[in-house]
């Protein structure tokens, strides 16, 4: 049970106000973004001002949840820059407080953001995420996605289901609807396996019905060939993106891709990043203790702003990096996650030696 005094509160209060203020602010930058991001498909199909309206909405609780670690530094250095402002820092050293002592108040402060950071990539992130990508679709036109019997695109006088996309674009469970020009039905074509050969997908596990007025004949093949308008990169906006599955779905998935022999690094360092989520984000609050102290004699609140973002870029700078090394490299997803958070753990290791020497930087 973690005891909070009227000292956490406190502190707490003015982290948890200015944790929010900058939340406030990145939804608004985050906003502006997305819309512009989405403009590019406006007057598409009945992509219209309600579909581009859903869209960025439903899309902003991931890229929130992208840079919550960011926030949370920038909230915790604004929180204590405050209170460095009042000189209410200088006098609780004055008083004996010590910096552990402060940080620990800032990081229960910060535990409640984490909760929070882990209901929203665990709950909201997937749901509106993959709501957001159905909705676009939809109003493109571009195909119509059920959980329950796939993904159905439209291919001239043909309507072609997908039970599932996996991450390398090979299709499973494939069904090709083809209609003459009177709208009835001629031939039904099932593919347990799809893959693109350009310019033709070859289909195998073959079985294909022809439908005429005297009956259904049925034809059972191990391979063919399906000539069509829907090309990988159709196909490839509905994919399973990792930052839309929960922990526990993406863990599902990843044994689910290696029972079919496919790539898993990008989804396992998504898994990871979703698991050592509290971490990196306690690692921000602590780094940002002595960050705020080593300015107390320095710099004002834009030195301390900007100071923030320029650690809370550097650690996302180098997160991405050892991610795409991660990818590029093959190297395990885990050390990709934690070699930013170790590094910028000892950073913070490092300032608090540094300030706590009462050295000033």
């Amino acid at each position: 049970m973690i005891l909070v005094n009227r000292f956490d509160r406190y502190i707490g209060r003015h982290v948890l106000v200015a944790m929010l203020l900058v939340f406030a602010t990145l939804l608004t930058l985050l906003t502006f973004f997305e819309v512009i991001n989405a403009l590019r498909n406006y007057g598409r199909g009945s992509f219209g001002l309600y579909a581009l309206v859903l869209y960025v909405g439903l899309s902003l609780p991931r890229r929130i949840y992208e840079l919550f670690p960011i926030a949370v530094l920038l909230g915790t250095m604004l929180g204590l820059s405050w209170l460095a402002l009042g000189s209410e820092l200088t006098a609780m050293r004055a008083a004996g407080v010590s910096l552990s002592r402060i940080a620990l108040s800032a990081m229960k402060a910060g535990l409640l953001l984490v909760v929070f950071g882990i209901v929203i990539g665990e709950t909201v992130v997937p749901i509106a995420d993959t709501a957001a990508q159905r909705g676009q679709a939809e109003a493109l036109h571009w195909g119509l996605y059920r959980e329950r019997t796939g993904l159905w695109l439209r291919d001239a006088t043909s309507f072609v289901n997908i039970g599932e996309i996996l991450p390398d674009l090979t299709l499973l469970k494939v069904s090709i609807y083809r209609f003459d020009r009177t709208e009835r039905l001629r031939t039904q074509t099932y593919a347990q396996v799809a893959r693109y050969q350009p310019p033709v997908w070859q289909l195998e596990g073959v079985s294909e019905s022809r439908i005429n007025d005297t009956g259904v004949r049925t034809h059972h093949a191990q391979t063919a060939t399906w000539q069509a308008g829907i090309t990988p990169d159709v196909v490839q906006i509905f994919a399973v993106r990792p930052e839309s599955l929960s922990s526990i779905n993406l863990y599902e998935y990843i044994q689910h891709l290696r029972r079919n022999h496919q790539e898993t690094d990008r989804y396992e360092l998504a898994f990871w990043h979703k698991v050592w989520l509290p971490v990196s984000t306690a690692v921000m609050v602590l780094l940002a203790v002595p960050a705020v102290f080593g300015q107390l004699r320095s710099g004002g609140m834009g030195n301390r702003v900007f100071l923030g973002l320029v650690l809370g870029l550097t650690f996302d700078i180098v997160n991405r990096g050892f991610g795409y090394l991660c990818l590029l490299y093959g190297l395990p997803a885990l050390m990709a996650v934690l070699t930013p958070i170790g590094l910028f753990l000892l950073l913070a290791v490092y300032l608090f030696r540094r300030v706590g020497l009462g050295h000033n930087w």
